[in-house]
């Protein structure tokens, strides 16, 4: 059993890395891949020589189809080529059909089952499938009982999956962890005595993440600035722009990169979000991370995330989202949610993801 371990081959879905920006799976597959390779041999699976630059160096590749690509669902027949023991992805796409290794696929969340709109940069054919995938739990589960085990980012998705009978594989908790934002600024955390002035939404512009509320809570903040840093489409823009009380400052990015989003999380700042629903909420981890508190939805798993570190509000109500980011003016009160959110997010990092991924992987040889 000693020897086996040893030489296991284990290989990591190293094909949904982006190399303009990273999106949460990206992150995801970037972060958990490298803390993974410190504490075992790794091989990576790319679909983009340009990946290479985003995993650790001289890391150990193959190169195969997109995840997109017509031959994904025999994905596993071409990996039996290279001989593994475990495969990794951290998503749940990939064929399995005829695999002769240990399969572990990845679910973050059923959130694509509540709001099935599928992402705008997918081509046509696939937001079709994507429509028709997510119309009943019948496909999701065919796709996750081809595996040996399924990984999930939290322990309420976990629960989602179990109450929804997604699988009948073994499901274990790899948690999502922030990164460190801090180190790509050459500047600390600012509070001022008055209290944070800055609001500071990282999220997409989906119906269902609700940023009306942030809007109209704008009229019980004349001293803030809402800061909403994704890009939008200029209709969706148009939208919003014509429900803006007058006389407050609602300033839109377009977009930033990952240091201007920690520039504007360190100026006097709190994240804010008023979401209906969510998969994760990275975006309060990060900031919880940096010592920013956050004002956000009350949901089970921005309760997960944040614990005691953040303010909660309901959703469908501005003005008690206005009056909660009022709370964080008394310093006596912001200190102490800031020392808790630092205190609860440190249970999440990426080598203790990676190791419980590891552990896993050698249970199931």
């Amino acid at each position: 059993m000693l020897k086996l371990l040893v030489d296991m081959k284990l290989f990591f879905d190293a094909r949904y890395i982006r190399t303009d920006f990273h999106d949460g799976i990206s992150r995801y597959g970037a972060e958990l891949g490298s803390a993974l390779s410190k504490l075992t041999s790794v091989t990576f699976i790319i679909c983009d020589e340009a990946q290479k630059k985003l995993l650790p160096p001289n890391a150990n590749c193959i190169l195969i189809h997109k995840p997109t690509s017509p031959k994904e669902p025999f994905t596993s027949l071409i990996l039996n080529r290279y001989h593994p023991d475990i495969v990794f992805s951290p998503m749940q796409t990939m064929g399995s059909f005829g695999h002769r290794f240990k399969l572990i696929l990845s679910i973050h969340d059923l959130i694509y089952f509540h709001h099935p709109t599928p992402p705008r940069q997918l081509s046509f054919a696939i937001r079709i499938g994507w429509r028709l995938f997510h119309m009943s739990y019948v496909p999701e589960r065919i796709v996750l009982n081809g595996a040996d085990a399924i990984v999930t980012v939290s322990e309420m998705t976990k629960k989602e999956l179990i109450k929804v009978r997604a699988t009948y594989r073994p499901i274990t908790v790899v948690p999502d962890a922030p990164q460190n934002l801090l180190e790509l600024i050459s500047k600390s955390v600012t509070h001022d005595k008055t209290g944070p002035r800055n609001l500071v939404y990282m999220g997409s512009f989906m119906p269902y993440k609700n940023v009306e509320t942030l809007i109209a809570s704008m009229q019980w903040l004349p001293n803030h600035t809402l800061h909403l840093l994704s890009r939008i489409a200029p209709k969706r823009k148009s939208e919003f722009m014509a429900n803006i009380p007058a006389d407050v400052h609602v300033v839109f990015h377009n977009g930033v990169t990952d240091e201007q989003y920690a520039t504007l999380l360190a100026d006097n700042a709190v994240l804010v979000t008023a979401s209906h629903d969510e998969g994760y909420g990275l975006p309060i981890a990060e900031a919880l991370a940096m010592g920013v508190p956050a004002v956000v939805s009350e949901l089970p798993i921005f309760h997960e995330v944040a614990g005691e570190g953040a303010l909660y509000a309901d959703p469908n109500n501005p003005h008690d989202f206005a009056d909660k980011i009022i709370k964080l003016d008394d310093t006596e009160v912001r200190e102490v949610i800031i020392k808790k959110g630092q205190k609860h997010i440190a249970q999440f990092s990426w080598p203790k993801s990676a190791q419980i991924l590891l552990e896993l992987a050698k249970s199931l040889l």
